[in-house]
């Protein structure tokens, strides 16, 4: 089977992250988050984001997400997000379950991005003691489908969310990717812009395992450590949690594999333009490429042993840290010869 595309999920672990995890198997040392590597990591996200920040690492991104909602709402709020944002379509109600019970409210809005009319049309639509009250508002960056929110347009949407008495959550599962291909600070796309809290992912970077939750406004993290530990996402070991972030962000390792992607994605593209048939869902702008293939095309290739995932009515194609210029003309040279079985 041919994973290269199926998701940044399929591919290993950078060279960095795995040096940095070898470097902290060495003696021992504290468990439950108070050793050297765990401190360390956690200034490096405080350096990156130029701001002294609450961080917390979980084991994945679903946790990240669902514990930092839970931290921001009661049982009796509602959480506004895009209709096919990760926390309403494939968390399996993670967000709902540790915040006990607060509604996760969809919203429409182009390209994977939240429409600011959408907040005011679901929060004034009914504001009586029978509907969740609105609490969070959660964007996600770089969008599900690939797309970027500007800091412009951060802002506007916090400045509405605020309007309305509303906290601003980010799912940064890619967050390197979208700082990557727009050239900003890290802190321009988060709390310069109005979010309070951000889920930001390793695992998709190239990390073995492990996102971390960062709180901007700290007061937010009050006792989160207590909902990390009731959710089983305190690691015993946590310097091995810890670790692969000195690795990725020390000497911006992090940026340099989220451009290598997004510049793969943008080869895929100019390639997959060139022949007939094939439909853009959406705009490249970081390391997804979502296209709509004939139906015998995509039969082929999954024939050939090629995995991605069905998405936006078509076909979605990742990149990562690893992708070769190998992989693309591989699967381009498919894509030629399924065309030609027509």
């Amino acid at each position: 089977m041919k994973y290269h595309f199926a998701s940044d999920n399929t591919a290993g672990i950078t060279p960095e992250a795995w040096t940095a995890l070898a470097e902290a198997n060495a003696g021992y040392a504290p468990g439950y988050g108070e050793d050297a590597w765990t401190q360390r990591a956690a200034d490096l996200i405080r350096k990156t984001f130029e701001t002294d920040c609450e961080v917390f690492f979980t084991f994945n991104g679903t946790a990240a997400n669902s514990l930092a909602l839970s931290a921001m709402c009661r049982s009796y709020h509602g959480i506004i997000c895009h209709e096919l944002a990760h926390v309403a379509t494939d968390e399996c109600g993670a967000p709902e379950f540790y915040s006990n019970g607060s509604k996760v409210l969809t919203v429409k809005g182009a390209r994977c991005k939240v429409d600011p009319g959408e907040i005011d049309r679901i929060v004034l639509n009914r504001r009586n003691i029978h509907f969740p009250k609105p609490k969070v508002l959660s964007i996600t960056q770089a969008t599900e489908a690939g797309t970027l929110y500007s800091p412009a347009e951060i802002a506007i949407l916090a400045r509405t969310a605020r309007q309305h008495g509303l906290l601003v959550h980010m799912d940064g599962a890619r967050f390197a990717n979208a700082v990557a291909s727009l050239e900003l600070s890290p802190a321009e796309l988060s709390w310069k812009n109005g979010v309070d809290v951000l889920s930001l992912g390793g695992t998709k970077q190239g990390m073995p395992v492990g996102d971390a939750v960062v709180f901007f406004n700290r007061e937010l993290a009050y006792e989160f450590e207590y909902r990390c530990k009731q959710a089983g996402q305190l690691a015993s070991k946590m310097r091995f949690l810890a670790a692969p972030w000195i690795g990725m962000l020390e000497d911006g390792a992090w940026l340099r594999h989220a451009r290598h992607a997004n510049g793969c994605a943008r080869r895929l593209a100019t390639g997959l333009r060139q022949f007939p048939g094939i439909e853009f869902l959406a705009p490249v702008e970081a390391n997804g490429v979502f296209v709509k293939l004939p139906e015998h095309l995509n039969e082929f290739l999954h024939a050939k042993g090629w995995r991605y995932y069905a998405f936006l009515g078509g076909s979605r194609l990742m990149c990562n840290w690893s992708t070769t210029e190998a992989d693309i003309d591989a699967l381009f040279e498919d894509v030629r010869q399924g065309l030609k079985k027509v």
